[in-house]
């Protein structure tokens, strides 16, 4: 009898601890229409384009057709970034394929926010609408929208939602992805493919920007097109120390016994150095080459100047 007791009295025990702990739990949060709800029409002005500063109505334009909506309650970088990643890949070739995309900016000043979206439209592509919602920071009254998240963003087809993400730290996951595939018929990608292609790209962006700076040498733009040229193997961030060193030996055969070659690269790698930012460019190897080149090219003594003669003597006579 006691040990049957004490069964039902620890059962009860673990049930209110489950019970506080549920309690305890963050609620869900929601924004938008959820899976199943209508997808109500709502009036935005638009961007660029054909609507430029007309009354578009999004939901009535897509014609029941697969839709994703993105709904901007704050205008971080990585709400930015979301929205370009999955602009780039969910429009133009997948247009075919019936799918609309539009871009909704919530603000209590609309004129502002117009000319704010005019300078950011050239980063989304010209087939996704943008809009300066005409309902203020609340947006349209009917989508229950929650302007404590940073995005909200909407799946649907035939007029009704079929996905609905509030995000308050705006980043891209699996989900979404599944969310949008899945109303145009397709595979979702992986998203940890997405994320190397991304990060690819940031690394070309960033070794194109050193390419840059390196050719302009930090002051002023022009230079040697060759040695900017043989440069750039020396940047490569992938580049091993043996790739580095024939890039380096490349770069000292060229300058030997061009001044005018040897002054461009001690001008690039003196500028560098003294910028603070060695660093940022090349791997270390290269840094370390950079910084010897500096001393070697841009520290070259200037020839001294020949003394007057002291007065009251003349020169000899040669």
């Amino acid at each position: 009898m006691t040990r049957s007791c004490f069964s039902v009295s620890g059962l009860s025990a673990l049930m209110i601890l489950l019970t506080l702990q549920a309690a305890g739990a963050k609620d869900p949060v929601f924004s938008g229409p959820q899976p199943g709800e209508k997808l109500l029409p709502f009036k935005v002005t638009g961007v660029r384009g054909e609507f430029k500063e007309k009354e578009v109505d999004f939901i009535s334009l897509a014609a029941g057709k697969p839709v994703v909506l993105f709904f901007f309650h704050e205008y971080t970088r990585p709400a930015f970034g979301l929205a370009r990643t999955l602009t780039r890949l969910y429009t133009s070739s997948k247009a075919k394929k019936g799918l609309r995309v539009a871009l909704v900016f919530l603000s209590d000043d609309p004129a502002e926010k117009m000319k704010w979206a005019q300078k950011v439209q050239e980063y989304f592509p010209e087939d996704v609408l943008l809009g300066v919602s005409r309902d203020g920071r609340e947006g349209p009254g009917a989508y229950g929208l929650n302007r404590k998240v940073a995005l909200t963003l909407l799946v649907g087809k035939e007029g009704k939602a079929t996905a609905s993400f509030a995000l308050i730290q705006a980043a891209l996951s699996q989900g979404i992805l599944d969310a949008i595939a899945s109303v145009i018929g397709e595979k979702a990608p992986a998203l940890k493919d997405i994320q190397a292609t991304e990060r690819a790209e940031m690394q070309k962006m960033r070794e194109l920007n050193q390419r840059r700076k390196l050719q302009r040498g930090g002051a002023g733009r022009g230079g040697d097109a060759e040695l900017s040229a043989l440069l750039r193997g020396l940047l490569n961030k992938q580049a091993t120390e043996e790739e580095v060193k024939e890039a380096a030996l490349k770069v000292e055969k060229y300058v030997a016994g061009k001044e005018t070659a040897r002054k461009d690269l001690a001008r690039r790698v003196t500028s560098i150095v003294n910028s603070g930012r060695l660093a940022s460019y090349g791997t270390p190897a290269a840094q370390e080459v950079i910084r010897g080149w500096a001393k070697k090219y841009g520290e070259a003594p200037q020839k001294p100047r020949r003394r007057s003669e002291p007065s009251g003597k003349k020169k000899k006579s040669l």
